[in-house]
């Protein structure tokens, strides 16, 4: 039987029917959630996120800002289920993910860690097909359709090219698309990615982020992107998610959220904010001199 090339389009299942009970436009819904960081159980936590909410759309894309140590990476570790949170709940398509079994939230869930450490060397289609793990069955081989799946993969980030290139002689911003498209062959619904942009040129910046836009809106992926880039975020995002000290300060469009004494009191630096031709808010840095 023919292997049929086909995008990798967000899958579903049938528990999806439960998401009935929930408003159909919101793929994702964070309600509230909490983390606490207590190494030892007689001393006070190091670290504590508080309450923090937001909804997200198919095709939309939310960027997490704020400075070190505010959060942003427990809040989207909460969000894939690496982490456990003290209170608080989180909903894909209305469903708990914390009820979800390990393997369908494997499937519906794709993170992107800031490090993507190679443990073994391996082409980049290779690369890519781990990302097939979460289908496997105990003593299968890959599948021609997984090896069609991870190829298209590439081919969505327009990295087809280095299908067969070893990992480890290719350049960052190239790398950086193959550990994309790994998360593409899970056929998410929910795309985290934490610092996808790091250490990358500003051109490799820019293009990374123009094919996550391109790819929410095609395959209606939600996106969730952890970033310090107050411009690439105000340019690419539907929402942001502005964090401090382990607190939510707000919650909306780039625009509304971009007020110049709010980024300042964040950012603790000299600010101006103005808005592009695009309608888009443009951050510029102020001299102290």
């Amino acid at each position: 039987m023919s292997t049929q090339l086909r995008s990798p389009l967000p899958r579903g299942g049938a528990a999806d029917t439960d998401s009935t009970r929930a408003n159909s436009d919101i793929r994702l819904s964070v309600e509230q959630i909490s983390y606490a960081y207590t190494p030892n159980p007689s001393q006070a936590p190091l670290f504590t996120l508080e309450a923090t909410s937001f909804q997200a759309k198919p095709g939309e894309i939310v960027a997490i800002l704020g400075p070190n140590a505010c959060g942003k990476s427990t809040l989207l570790k909460l969000i894939s289920g690496a982490l456990e949170p003290l209170s608080g709940r989180i909903f894909l398509n209305g469903l708990a993910t914390n009820a979800l079994p390990l393997k369908t939230r494997a499937q519906r869930i794709a993170l992107v860690q800031q490090e993507s450490p190679l443990l073994f060397p391996s082409r980049a289609w290779e690369f890519v097909l781990q990302g097939r793990h979460p289908y496997g069955r105990s003593l299968r081989f890959e599948t021609a359709e997984d090896i069609a799946i991870a190829k298209n993969a590439l081919a969505q980030v327009n990295a087809s090219h280095l299908s067969d290139r070893w990992m480890d002689k290719i350049s960052g911003g190239e790398k950086q698309r193959v550990v994309l498209a790994r998360a593409l062959a899970q056929q998410p619904l929910l795309l985290l990615l934490d610092e996808p942009t790091l250490h990358l040129d500003i051109g490799a910046q820019v293009d990374l982020l123009v094919s996550l836009r391109r790819l929410a809106a095609e395959n209606r992926y939600t996106v969730v992107v952890v970033t310090h880039e107050l411009n690439l975020a105000g340019e690419f995002a539907d929402q942001v998610v502005l964090m401090q000290k382990g607190k939510c300060l707000r919650v909306g469009p780039p625009a509304s959220v971009y007020q110049r004494e709010l980024l300042e009191q964040v950012f603790q630096a000299p600010l101006s904010v103005e808005l592009a031709g695009s309608g888009r808010p443009r951050v510029t840095l102020l001299s102290n001199t």
